[in-house]
């Protein structure tokens, strides 16, 4: 389905990010994966590696100008080009009301959630020809927001509109731009968010990535400004 594609897809150490990693590179793509710390991202890519896929880990933090532009220049410099860019890595932030909300705390999710997404973006756009595709993860607090959401709900708040100002800039170029809410999975960060829920009431992130291919692959060529939801996506 992605023979030969080359796929950045940051945050990959772990939940949706390690789901994507390993089905892009099933699917024949190649894989450029980052994490903050090379510890976390090393194991996801010897997997890709023991499943035959072409696979660069670099230990990044997106919210840093200078990693961005190491992690992607490395990418390009390995592969050439980038054809498929996911922007998954995101953190939670603490779940209190704004007025208690710390302001280091608030900044590091904005500076993480969406900033890291422009970076990411402003510098892996010029390597991405014509077809490519750019895949932003938001949520259902994206689209409403609710007590106790934070930094967290406005960040993907604003790559809802980072999603739609990207797809009608490069239109043209033939880039396209989607967002996807994934919603709730097994994940570290689904706990965290809600620590009395049973995990097992969830899906694992593994399979929740049809919507990912779908938006990666040749079949979604004209498709782009568009939000999907994940779990809805095939029904």
């Amino acid at each position: 389905m992605l023979e030969g594609k080359v796929a950045l897809v940051t945050g990959a150490s772990q939940g949706l990010g390690r789901a994507l990693a390993l089905a892009y590179a099933q699917a024949g793509a190649r894989l450029a994966i980052n994490a903050r710390r090379e510890e976390s991202i090393r194991p996801v890519a010897e997997e890709i590696a023991r499943a035959g896929a072409q696979v660069l880990a670099v230990a990044a933090d997106v919210s840093r100008s200078e990693d961005v532009g190491r992690f992607v220049g490395e990418a390009v410099e390995r592969f050439g080009r980038i054809d498929i860019l996911v922007n998954n890595a995101g953190l939670l932030g603490p779940r209190v009301p704004i007025v208690e909300y710390p302001e280091e705390e608030w900044r590091r999710v904005i500076d993480v959630n969406l900033t890291g997404a422009f970076l990411v973006s402003k510098a892996a756009i010029p390597h991405m020809p014509p077809g490519s595709s750019i895949i932003n993860v938001v949520s259902g607090v994206s689209v409403e927001g609710r007590p106790r959401w934070g930094a967290y709900s406005v960040s993907k708040f604003g790559l809802e509109g980072l999603t739609q100002i990207l797809a009608a800039e490069l239109k043209d170029r033939g880039i396209r731009v989607n967002a996807v809410d994934p919603g709730g999975m097994r994940t570290k960060m689904r706990a965290a968010a809600y620590p009395e829920e049973d995990p097992m009431s969830r899906i694992p992130p593994e399979e929740n990535v049809g919507v990912f291919l779908h938006l990666s692959s040749e079949e979604s060529r004209e498709v782009t400004g568009q939000r999907f939801k994940a779990q809805e996506f095939g029904r």
